[in-house]
């Protein structure tokens, strides 16, 4: 990963390859943020002035370079747009200072070191820019090299090496913990994105369960894989159901962190198919290509557990990793088939490529088992959601309406869009099915609210829980924007990260 280091050097004196200023949007034009005061003055007072007859106009995400002058010890400044000037007496947004580093980040892919001048006037400022950096320097590049790799150096430039944070205090404790947060949460959201950006070839049920196992092992985190015998023989049939098609086997995992003064407890569910085929009921073409990524949950739930661990939360984390691959061939799920679910409840299975509710639907009752303060569970499940809300926001389901209003501000907190979503009551008649309990598919209208209603009925009783359905913000198939690359994108990871935090903290509202 990119490093990243706080530098007590000014920026007219630090030696980099590039220096990154803040570039604000003004009534009447271009406004240099605060940060770039030495550079200004290099460009003897008229910085804003050059901009201006550049073009920019310090519009979010907007990128312009300039050759430096005769003052700074770099040869490139890159201004970066921060969106409008704030309002007398306020910071610019924690948001927009990350979307800024993100952007100036990717923009210098394939540059050994950078020193970015943005305006961090207190710690929270000092993570987003840190965090910002280390998201937009983001790359997966494992499955290129060879002997085309000369040949690709200019398509496929490496990340940006190096980030020397300007204005910061390296030896304020409250600054140094905050690079820290930064590094540790922007390298697990990294994390969670290569699992997602991983082929369905290399990363298997088995191979994601052996990936959290090594990991946790060298946390010193508690870690039990079931594998096919024993969801067999422990009665998982929704694990079991969705992935018998696959000659790549089920897998259901836990990995859990505790803390010796923890006073509460989270379980984060995350469903895992690792390739969606949908099943018998095959999806259409020109829908399969990127069906790798229908394990984001997963990897965002391990990836936040990971996260947790390493920041040392005082709250006793526990994630389950429902891994499946979901494949047709003649062992398969077929449409009319009747699953018993772990919790005795039986499922007639109308759809296979509504797969994603059984595999959760096991591991939610296995999680309840273990009665959590709150159960949080995370999944790529319905395309419903992204036409509700498009491809970059996530919808929020809970049992609880305070607990619901909860994690819709810890995600606008960190900078992931969501939006409260409702369960409503009448929905559930849907799921009524002649044949068994209920079957796995309601009415089509509503349908994202329908796979929260079907999830309902796997909890433990009395206990607190929520449902992301990340479908749309997930995988990013589009230009990169902000910090946010094509590709896996983490979705949910900081999010349940900071859930952690104000848990341990008792600031959960």
């Amino acid at each position: 990963m990119t490093a990243l280091t706080l530098s007590t050097a000014g920026a007219a004196t630090l030696r980099a390859d590039a220096l990154v200023v803040g570039v604000a949007k003004g009534a009447k034009g271009a406004v240099v943020a605060p940060g770039a005061e030495a550079v200004d003055q290099a460009f003897d007072g008229k910085l804003a002035a050059v901009l201006d007859a550049m073009g920019a106009t310090g519009a979010d995400g907007e990128v312009t370079k300039l050759p430096a002058p005769a003052g700074l010890k770099v040869p490139v400044v890159l201004a970066v747009g921060l969106g409008p000037v704030p309002e007398k007496d306020e910071s610019y947004d924690e948001d927009a200072l990350r979307r800024a580093a993100g952007v100036a980040a990717r923009a210098l892919s394939g540059t050994k070191k950078a020193a970015f001048a943005l305006p961090v006037e207190d710690a929270s400022a000092v993570t987003a820019v840190a965090e910002g950096a280390l998201l937009g320097a983001y790359a997966f590049t494992a499955y290129q090299g060879g002997a085309k790799k000369a040949a690709k150096a200019d398509a496929a430039k490496g990340p940006l090496g190096e980030v020397a944070l300007l204005g910061a205090k390296p030896r304020d404790k409250e600054h140094k913990a905050a690079v820290e947060r930064a590094r540790i949460v922007a390298g697990e959201v990294n994390v969670a994105r290569d699992l997602i950006n991983t082929p369905p070839n290399d990363l298997t049920p088995e191979a994601f369960a052996a990936v959290a196992s090594a990991t946790a092992k060298e946390l010193g985190v508690k870690v039990q894989i079931l594998d096919e015998k024993a969801l067999t023989k422990g009665g998982y049939g929704g694990i079991m159901g969705v992935g018998k098609g696959s000659e790549n086997p089920p897998r259901l995992v836990k990995i859990a962190y505790t803390h010796p003064k923890a006073e509460k407890h989270l379980a984060f569910v995350g469903k895992g198919i690792t390739y969606d085929s949908g099943g018998i009921s095959l999806k259409p073409a020109g829908h399969n290509e990127t069906m790798k990524c229908d394990m984001s949950g997963a990897a965002a739930v391990f990836s936040a557990v990971v996260a947790v661990a390493k920041l040392g939360l005082e709250v006793n984390v526990t994630g389950w990793l429902a891994l499946a691959e979901n494949m047709p061939s003649g062992s398969a799920t077929r449409p009319g088939d009747v699953l018993r679910m772990y919790n005795g409840k039986t499922v007639e299975v109308l759809n296979t490529d509504a797969e994603g509710r059984l595999v959760l639907g096991d591991a939610l009752t296995k999680a309840s088992e273990e009665n959590p303060d709150a159960i949080v569970d995370v999944a790529t499940l319905t395309g419903a959601m992204v036409l509700a809300l498009g491809n970059r926001t996530f919808g929020i389901m809970a049992n609880d309406d305070a607990f619901r209003t909860s994690i819709h501000e810890i995600a606008e907190e960190v900078g992931e869009a969501s939006w409260p979503m409702p369960l409503p009551a009448d929905l559930r008649k849907g799921l009524d099915s002649p044949t068994a309990d209920l079957a796995n598919m309601g009415e089509r209208m509503g349908g994202g609210l329908v796979a929260g209603i079907f999830l309902q009925e796997f909890l433990g009783e009395g206990i607190t829980w929520a449902h992301l359905d990340i479908a749309g913000p997930a995988f990013h198939e589009g230009a990169p924007y902000g910090y946010t690359p094509k590709g896996g994108t983490g979705s949910a990871v900081r999010t349940l990260v900071r859930l952690a935090e104000r848990t341990a903290t008792g600031d959960l509202g």
